[in-house]
């Protein structure tokens, strides 16, 4: 009786631990857009796809970032896009061409100014609509970076802070930038679009 009794209570603290490190928060999150107003494209389906490879090695330090820049596009391509006609033979895909972050050590030429870390941070995307009935396509491109300039000696704790907020500013960018090329160059492709073309 007792070593069955202490068998389920050992199974009690397991279960116990599993389910606390399953509603564990994470400290960072990627960003999501489901509050932001859905880009409806004339397509039967939407494909989300990543062509970035991290190296892992230095100068490139993607990985070690708390929020992923490749994930989160992702996020932004599943949360803001929307098929909305499942009878059309068109297909739009959304691909990540590139989602790196680079350091690079500053040395500073003051007296009193601390050596520094600059982190560039670089997203490509590309958006391609396929009509495949009419052999045709057409496509919208962005490239949108950010810089980072902190100490050299700062903590890691605070370098995460750094991090997440600069990626969340690379994304406002993106975000804004990336509809007006939608409506742009692939209008023809918008649901009930009221772009009105600028010829400036």
């Amino acid at each position: 009786m007792k070593k069955i009794l202490a068998l389920f209570c050992a199974i009690a603290m397991i279960s116990a631990c599993a389910s606390h490190q399953e509603q564990a928060p994470q400290k960072f999150r990627e960003s999501h857009f489901d509050k932001q107003q859905r880009i409806d494209l004339k397509v039967g389906k939407i494909e989300v796809a990543s062509e970035f490879v991290p190296s892992f090695t230095r100068p490139n330090v993607e990985h070690l970032f708390p929020v992923s820049i490749e994930k989160t596009a992702m996020n932004w391509a599943h949360d803001r896009l929307r098929a909305v006609d499942f009878s059309s033979d068109k297909v739009a895909s959304f691909t990540v061409k590139d989602a790196s972050v680079t350091e690079e050590f500053v040395k500073s030429d003051k007296l009193f100014e601390k050596d520094g870390i600059k982190y560039r941070a670089k997203l490509s995307v590309v958006l391609k609509v396929s009509d495949q009935a009419k052999f045709s396509s057409a496509e919208t491109s962005l490239d949108a970076w950010r810089e980072l300039l902190i100490p050299a000696d700062t903590p890691i704790e605070e370098k995460e802070v750094y991090w997440k907020n600069m990626v969340d500013k690379l994304f406002e960018e993106f975000n804004s930038r990336m509809q007006t090329n939608i409506n742009k160059y692939l209008n023809m492709y918008v649901e009930n679009s009221s772009y009105i073309a600028d010829y400036e």
